[in-house]
């Protein structure tokens, strides 16, 4: 869905300096079209304006201008390809510092970038047009005045704009106890006459500073994700698709396989396969194939003929049989699934146990709270290639599905949960039951 916001800008407290700090996860793949971009122009034309954007080959880039000539041209050498991890940016800016280079600097996880393959900075003392305000609808986030809103694929944290004010990083992030750099969810800064502060909580466009400059929808809709820099939910992998070539929206966490390959996605997080805990997600089913599969793997995809359900540490849940496949052997488990159901996947790596429900069922009178019992569970071995699990799902012959997985974020695509279920770990939102004792795989989920 292509997404995108805007507001007017009125009067700015300073043209020549600010600051933008903010938290992304970039779900998009370097190779894919349409980043994220904040843009800003006072005319409807390439002459004036000032934004700066995530470029199809993974950089970062900024530039301004107006008729008189560009002011900044800068992108980095840097590729920004985790697409699993939040960074934070800091872009500082004031034109009033003696030294060129001190004019416009990006910061990234606090420390500052260095290395740039465009390098045109401002003169001392430049008014520029991503600051100017006066103009009716004409600042924009995920889109270019005059052009369409790209599809969101990325999710976005603490935006803070500080109008007039030049903040280092350590405003607004600062090195915990273990050297990792992490958030400040409050802090002290000065936001000016049209600074902003957006989705500190929520998927709210209103203005958390205390000026109440909010923001409006200019295309489609903000959803809220559980996913945050404090807690990194898992999604699916776009990284591992080289021979899949399945397609990616909703923050990673919708897929379409090719119908020509037979073949699975994983999943970004990992499960240790021994003595690890226990572990819970689902899968909306919203366009079956006759042959999809879903469950647990221990190995990247390899080859565009592999399927996890040929492994030894490959366990699939087959929509058209109802079989459980393992190491290419399928025996008899419960119903048969299509589209519309939901699957739920419970994995118990403390006693080696692995569970399906369908619609809030549990399969084969499954119950994952029966320990080392393991009543109705299907039993996975502990020596798998790289010494974890993943969630996988595909095909296991040459046709097209469509698959929404919930980690905890609390949709399946653009649609929330109807009705969500208990949770005694409170990590993460789910349409049904939680079983007791099994969490979803975030990073906080994987430290219990």
């Amino acid at each position: 869905m292509a997404t995108s916001i805007k507001r007017s800008k009125g009067s700015q407290s300073s043209l020549r300096i600010g600051t933008y700090s903010y938290w992304i996860k970039i779900a998009t793949p370097h190779s894919t079209s349409g980043g994220f971009q904040v843009y800003t122009n006072t005319v409807a034309n390439d002459n004036n304006r000032g934004y700066w954007q995530y470029t199809v080959d993974g950089k970062w880039r900024m530039v301004d201008n107006d008729d008189g000539g560009t002011h900044i041209q800068l992108r980095t050498n840097r590729l920004f390809r985790d697409h699993n991890a939040w960074y934070h940016f800091v872009v500082r800016i004031d034109t009033t510092q003696a030294t060129s280079t001190d004019r416009v600097r990006l910061y990234v996880n606090g420390v500052q970038e260095t290395s740039f393959d465009q390098t045109d900075y401002p003169a001392q003392n430049t008014d520029l047009k991503i600051f100017e305000g006066g103009q009716t609808d004409r600042e924009y986030m995920n889109r270019i005045y005059g052009g369409s809103a790209n599809s969101a694929n990325w999710y976005v944290s603490h935006f803070h704009y500080c109008d007039g004010q030049s903040y280092a990083p350590t405003e607004f992030g600062q090195y915990d106890a273990n050297g990792v750099w992490t958030i400040k969810t409050s802090p002290s800064v000065t936001y000016g006459n049209q600074g902003w502060f957006m989705f500190k909580d929520d998927a709210s466009l209103n203005d958390d500073s205390g000026n109440s400059n909010n923001w409006s929808s200019d295309s489609g809709t903000i959803q809220k994700s559980e996913d945050n820099p404090s807690n990194v939910f898992c999604t699916m992998n776009p990284l591992d698709n080289y021979w899949q070539n399945s397609t990616f929206t909703n923050g990673n966490n919708t897929f379409v396989t090719v119908a020509s390959n037979e073949n699975y996605n994983t999943s970004t997080l990992a499960m240790p396969s021994n003595d690890a805990g226990k572990y819970y997600c689902e899968v909306k089913i919203d366009s079956a194939s006759a042959y999809t599969v879903l469950g647990i793997a221990g190995k990247l995809t390899t080859s565009a003929t592999s399927n996890f359900k040929n492994h030894s540490d490959g366990y699939a849940y087959d929509g058209g049989t109802g079989n459980i496949i393992n190491n290419d052997i399928g025996s008899s488990y419960g119903d048969t699934y299509t589209t519309n159901d939901i699957i739920g996947i419970a994995v118990d790596t403390d006693n080696n146990k692995l569970y399906f429900s369908k619609n809030g069922v549990w399969q084969n009178s499954g119950v994952p709270t029966s320990g080392a019992t393991g009543t109705g569970a299907i039993s996975i071995t502990t020596d798998t290639t790289n010494g974890y699990y993943m969630f996988a799902g595909g095909t296991r012959h040459n046709d097209s599905a469509q698959l929404s997985w919930n980690f905890g974020n609390g949709y399946f695509g653009t649609t929330a949960v109807s009705s969500a279920g208990t949770n005694a770990s409170g990590i993460g939102i789910f349409e049904y039951d939680v079983p007791t004792g099994y969490t979803a795989l975030s990073t906080k989920g994987l430290n219990l």
